[in-house]
């Protein structure tokens, strides 16, 4: 009976907190059936703590949805569009190359990678891009898949409230199709610190780094790797609305494109805002992402985000 008494102490300290801690129904279900068990004097003389333990420990099944993305961009003319997040942009503008210069274009499309966390901390994915451009004066292109990619996250280290930040990499292979005299590979990897405020990580300060490397085929074409880095922050409300705006410099080191004039070399500045909706257990429900990066000149993009689940915590 001591011990049913500190369990409902411990279920009172929880429920009177700002926020209570996120918790799945299993979890719940297990400490309300060890409760019932002890405060019924234990008649069959099991150890309810045991059961607890090794719900506790028992792993979760993989989350895996489709993280579909769909975006409009804007570049302006000379420029390649890399930014913060996977070079689809660049890559397209590469294939679709016609004429001495690189045009002005506007482009939609949609991401669609299959996604499966395997844990809190290592999540794969691999999946296609379908785009429609419009280059200069040209017409619209047909919609069509663009390229392929797939990918790995992982968090090498978790804050878990101490004082070292999260650290989470992030690596994807891209590559456009169909392949031509200008198809492209690129490799892209992110490195990113997060510092939570609180228990819940639901304020707090990020920090980062993104290397892009793109191969061209033809010996006749080369681009020199992308940089950015950044500083940021985010938070989250009770309603699950959740911010995050990160600023920083993106270098370009250039490129030659057959007889074409070089693409000189920038450093300019980006920046990104992000807003999304989570649930309880902080599975993303919708997102926007805006994007500016002057390369030199401002380059645009929207991103909506719409996962579809078809597992979820």
């Amino acid at each position: 009976m001591a011990d049913a008494w500190r369990c409902v102490q411990i279920s009172r300290k929880q429920a009177s907190g700002a926020r209570a801690p996120r918790i799945g129904v299993a979890a719940r279900f297990a400490l309300a059936t060890l409760v019932s068990l002890q405060l019924a004097g234990l008649a069959f003389g099991k150890d309810g703590d045991d059961g607890e333990d090794q719900d506790a420990a028992k792993p979760s099944a993989p989350r895996v949805y489709l993280d579909l993305r769909s975006y409009y961009s804007r570049v302006p003319s000379g420029v390649l569009s890399i930014g913060l997040s996977n070079p689809p942009g660049a890559l397209s503008q590469l294939a679709s190359l016609h004429s001495r210069s690189l045009p002005s274009t506007q482009g939609v499309g949609f991401d669609v990678p299959l996604t499966v966390d395997l844990n809190d901390q290592v999540s794969l994915y691999g999946g296609f891009s379908a785009t429609a451009s419009k280059a200069g004066d040209f017409d619209w292109t047909a919609l069509a898949v663009t390229s392929w990619n797939v990918g790995l996250q992982a968090d090498i280290y978790q804050q878990n409230g101490g004082a070292i930040p999260t650290l989470t990499v992030q690596s994807t292979l891209t590559r456009v199709v169909p392949s031509g005299p200008l198809a492209t590979t690129a490799l892209n990897t992110i490195l990113e610190a997060t510092y939570a405020l609180d228990a819940d990580e639901t304020r707090g300060f990020l920090a980062g780094v993104q290397s892009t490397l793109i191969a061209v085929d033809s010996d006749f074409a080369s681009l020199r790797p992308n940089w950015v880095g950044w500083l940021g922050g985010f938070y989250q409300w009770e309603n699950n609305w959740k911010a995050t705006a990160r600023a920083g410099l993106q270098s370009f080191g250039g490129a030659q494109l057959l007889r074409l004039a070089p693409i000189e070399p920038f450093t300019q500045p980006i920046l990104r805002l992000d807003l999304d909706r989570m649930d309880d257990n902080d599975n993303r429900l919708f997102g926007v992402t805006a994007q500016i990066a002057w390369t030199p000149k401002p380059a645009y993009q929207l991103t909506v985000r719409t996962p579809l689940y078809l597992t979820k915590n």
